[in-house]
């Protein structure tokens, strides 16, 4: 099979994935809204740090490392598994042991037993990130399909009943175990691959030495991500935090899912290509056909957000709309920050990828303790203003590698942002007069002409991604 062919069914399949998972979860998402309160999804979010923490330690980047290397045999696989699975199970215990001094961190009592049994979602990760790792090397993205969604159902069902026979916080907490758990015993049970239990130290010197650098990155990022939970958490109520974790959430939804699609399958697509003219040109096409769609999809999302959340969620979720209506607008600029991110990591430069997490995250951080002491606003705010500068950053550090600089990439791109301002600008104005009382209708409403006036223009001063599309639909 040809690579342009593996790529688009990388595309299709990755879709079908995320598509079905994410309708799963976003369904249990309105469920578990409407049945728990936000003080609840505060508890989790709140603990979420320090599973995220356990996560990428765990994994130290070297799966990353075995999807890059062109030549990886059994001995590369068994010795990221031995490795993962030992570290993951040395985190865990720190964290079981420090249990206590988190929930004394945040005042509250329930939050040591909710680590202790949350945490143990990394170590059963450990189990399959290698296996996840292969797949997505050999781009045989729909097997990965094929385990993914029975335990996404699984765990659905598991946290919607548990929350209904009254199990609170703790639905939240076995929604997720059971999930992973679902899923790695699938991927023990069909998987061709089994490790052996071997650690090879040339192979583990060759994985950590580029590895360990996307760990020291990817925690500067889950530190920096989690900050704002953990800050809002310390001065402020956990219902407060459930509205800030149901924005963000909720703001992260739509994006991720493109992104992920795009990213999962152009990463080892990316690896393959060994010109940079056609990385570049790869890439180009990549970041167009995202943006043609996440910018009118968020900009839309901000227009309805009242009216959505009402629907989803009821009433008792409003406070998030605010919150929700700004973070859309990082989203808007989310992916092109991961693509260019990607261009560094084919490229085998963790060093340069690490200095320029460092550099966002000293940005980050000041930007946080500059918000703080106006209240959650201006830190919802400040998240927003520092993902623009984020963008530039990694805009100019990739654009170098593959002679595609910050003007070149903002000329290709800009029109896009364009046109889903100006008709998110005219919808803003025109869809007051045209509201009812029936919430659904206003939805859909404002649905079709947005997307009629998007597309209209799209097909006018776009013409190149619309070819694009229509190519991808007809493979």
């Amino acid at each position: 099979m040809s690579l342009k062919q593996q790529t688009v069914n990388g595309v299709i399949w990755t879709f079908a994935q995320q598509f079905s998972v994410q309708i799963i979860s976003f369904v249990v998402q309105i469920i578990l809204a409407r049945v728990l309160v936000p003080e609840m999804f505060g508890l989790i979010a709140m603990i979420n740090f320090f599973v995220a923490i356990g996560q990428q330690l765990m994994d130290g980047g070297m799966t990353t490392s075995l999807i890059r290397t062109k030549d990886a045999d059994h001995n590369d696989y068994s010795t990221v598994f031995m490795t993962n699975l030992s570290v993951s199970i040395f985190i865990y215990l720190l964290i079981y042991v420090g249990a206590p001094f988190i929930a004394n961190f945040y005042k509250q009592p329930i939050l040591s037993d909710l680590v202790r049994v949350f945490a143990l979602s990394f170590v059963i990760n450990s189990f399959v990130a290698v296996h996840v790792a292969k797949l997505t090397k050999e781009m045989n993205f729909k097997k990965q399909m094929t385990f993914q969604i029975p335990a996404t159902a699984i765990g659905a069902v598991t946290g919607t009943t548990l929350a209904f026979l009254g199990y609170g916080v703790w639905s939240l907490v076995w929604l997720n175990l059971a999930q992973v758990i679902a899923l790695a015993l699938q991927y023990w049970m069909f998987s061709d691959w089994h490790p052996s239990f071997l650690i090879d130290r040339s192979k583990l010197k060759y994985h950590f030495n580029f590895g360990y650098k996307m760990t020291l990155s990817g925690l500067l990022d889950r530190i920096y991500n989690n900050a704002y939970n953990i800050i809002i958490g310390k001065f402020f109520t956990p219902a407060q935090v459930g509205f800030f974790y149901q924005a963000e959430s909720m703001r992260l939804f739509p994006v991720n899912q493109l992104s992920t699609v795009m990213g999962k399958v152009t990463y080892p697509l990316f690896a393959k290509i060994e010109r940079d003219v056609e990385l570049k040109n790869a890439y180009k096409k990549t970041m167009k056909l995202v943006l043609s769609l996440a910018v009118p999809m968020m900009l839309l999302l901000i227009l309805v957000a009242e009216d959505l959340f009402l629907l989803m969620f009821g009433e008792k979720w409003m406070p998030s709309v605010p919150y929700f209506q700004i973070l859309a607008l990082a989203s808007i600029v989310r992916p092109i920050s991961g693509y260019n991110l990607n261009i560094l990591k084919v490229k085998g430069r963790s060093d340069l990828f690490l200095k320029v997490e460092i550099i966002k995250k000293i940005l980050g951080v000041a930007a946080i303790a500059i918000a703080l002491p106006f209240g959650i606003m201006p830190l919802v705010i400040s998240l927003t203003a520092v993902s623009y500068f984020f963008v530039l950053i990694n805009m100019t550090i990739a654009g170098r590698l593959i002679d595609y600089n910050v003007f070149e990439q903002l000329k290709d791109i800009g029109r896009l942002y364009l046109i889903g301002g100006v008709v998110a600008g005219a919808c803003y104005f025109l869809l007051p007069y045209l509201s009812t009382s029936i919430l659904l209708i206003n939805i859909l409403v404002a649905a079709a002409i947005y997307g009629f006036a998007y597309i209209a223009l799209l097909c006018v001063l776009e013409k190149q991604v619309v070819n694009m599309v229509k190519g991808l639909l007809k493979k």
